[in-house]
């Protein structure tokens, strides 16, 4: 198809899938249970972390991770006693475990006591048309205090050649504001044209098919490419077509 057929067709399926029946069967409707921003983006952050494997399980270990925390993500974060850590040393989900989740907790508390939040460490890094950048830096702040080695897999850092899928999805979760009630949009100082489409088997396989990815790898440099090809569809949101490739992958089976 030539390249308006493919950005009308791509367009038309965003449309589709942007709706608030996409929230039901997706992890996006962790943050969507909280109305205060720092209980929002905490959630969020918590529930993109595990979001790989089956999605009921994801969903039902996110909602788990909130339950753990008393449903208060930010009082839990930044109030939270030794015996209050010990009840999460029974969460696992794949090979995120309690030990993790743990120190994922001490780290936000650094992070909203020493750095202004979340979307400080973003907001700061940014550039024109990338948060790749931020993502990296996010990564040596959230591992500046004392930590397991084996957590760190767990952040994904673009500048060791990583998509950092489950950043990237968190942070169009974040950032996109289209009113269309599934992405929340609640940090204004990122614009949505920095955002990466979050790259997966799924919507790594509908770009190939489409024509608009020929690197075999999901990796950075396959992402760089893709968000390329879709800041030419549309500059000022690329990551909208998130939508359209996870819902011809998933939904579609295209």
């Amino acid at each position: 198809m030539t390249k308006l057929e493919l950005k009308d067709f791509l367009d038309e399926k965003f449309i589709q899938y942007n709706t608030l029946d996409f929230i039901d069967s997706d992890p996006v409707q962790i943050p969507h249970l909280f109305s205060q921003k720092e209980d929002i983006e905490i959630a969020g952050f918590l529930s993109a972390t595990i979001a790989w494997g089956n999605r009921k399980m994801i969903i039902k270990n996110s909602h788990r991770m909130m339950d753990l925390m008393g449903n208060t993500p930010y009082d839990f974060v930044m109030s939270h006693s030794p015996s209050d850590l010990e009840r999460l040393d029974s969460f696992v989900h794949r090979t995120f475990n309690g030990e993790d989740f743990t120190f994922f907790i001490q780290s936000l508390k650094n992070i909203y006591q020493n750095h202004h939040g979340l979307e400080s460490i973003y907001s700061k890094n940014q550039e024109p048309e990338s948060l790749q950048k931020s993502i990296s830096e996010f990564k040596k702040v959230f591992f500046e205090i004392p930590h397991q080695y084996r957590t760190q897999k767990h952040v994904s850092d673009p500048m060791n050649n990583s998509a950092a899928k489950r950043i990237n999805m968190f942070l169009r979760w974040m950032v996109r504001q289209d009113n269309k009630g599934v992405d929340l949009g609640i940090w204004k100082t990122i614009s949505p044209a920095a955002l990466s489409c979050p790259l997966d088997v799924h919507s790594g396989n509908v770009a190939r098919k489409l024509g608009l990815l020929s690197r075999k790898q999901n990796d950075a440099k396959a992402l760089a490419e893709l968000d390329a090809q879709l800041r030419k569809l549309d500059p000022k949101d690329p990551a909208k077509y998130d939508f359209a490739l996870f819902g011809l992958g998933v939904f579609e089976g295209f």
